[in-house]
């Protein structure tokens, strides 16, 4: 059985900008283990983030395969991409996103409960998870009570409470002073090792990416190792 979590084959990406075409990514092959930690770094404007959205199928390629998990994202319809992604994937961004309306806890808890789970097993699920990443005393708070450290360790804990096979970083750490940064990028890392879940983060933090298993430099489109 294999243990490939990520399998792309032959990616391209374009754009049309008036009559001109833009080409973003140009036939990048790229397979991801499970528990395996990826950096992709490159310019601003390279399409690291695009590249992000079409592994988490946010986004379809203009050619090439992206499987997850043997799925393959274009051979199947937007309702069951999304099933699988909500079970499947965990999304971290710069910027929380939190619902400022809700508490950590209620942020946390909805991927189970848009999963369907039982809302008391949600919260007690949510509850671990941030007692893990060390906002036990946080719980009922809500995100504008918490500090930016805070807030991207709920994103986190969000991210990991339906232990996905893979997380997709964007940035994480892209908001934070240095020390913040420093403290939320070994929680991830932590939590990478207990969960074995394999974790791909854009980042133009050389001295983060080079904690990961893995460099990729993305540039004019073409995806190499480092």
């Amino acid at each position: 059985m294999s243990n490939s979590i990520i399998n792309i084959k032959g990616l391209f990406k374009s754009y049309h900008d008036g009559s001109s075409k833009v080409e973003v990514l140009r036939g990048i092959d790229l397979n991801i283990n499970q528990g395996e930690r990826v950096a992709i770094i490159g310019p601003s404007g390279s399409g690291k983030s695009t590249l992000l959205h079409l592994l988490g199928g946010l986004d379809k390629p203009t050619a090439g395969q992206i499987c997850l998990s043997d799925v393959d994202w274009q051979k199947i319809s937007e309702k069951k991409r999304c099933k699988t992604r909500n079970q499947c994937l965990g999304f971290i961004y710069q910027f929380h996103h939190l619902l400022p309306e809700f508490t950590a806890l209620e942020n946390v808890a909805m991927p189970l409960l848009l999963s369907g789970m039982d809302v008391a097993q949600a919260k007690q699920q949510s509850a671990e998870i941030l007692d893990n990443v060390g906002l036990k005393e946080r719980t009922t708070h809500k995100p504008a009570e918490l500090s930016g450290g805070e807030r991207q360790r709920v994103a986190i804990a969000r991210a990991l409470v339906h232990k996905p096979k893979c997380v997709l970083a964007d940035e994480p750490t892209g908001n934070l002073d240095q020390t913040t940064a420093a403290r939320v990028f070994d929680l991830m890392l932590d939590l990478n090792r207990q969960m074995n879940t394999a974790l791909v983060i854009v980042t133009h933090d050389q001295q983060l990416a080079n904690r990961m298993d893995r460099v990729l430099m993305l540039q004019e489109g073409i995806l190499s190792e480092q």
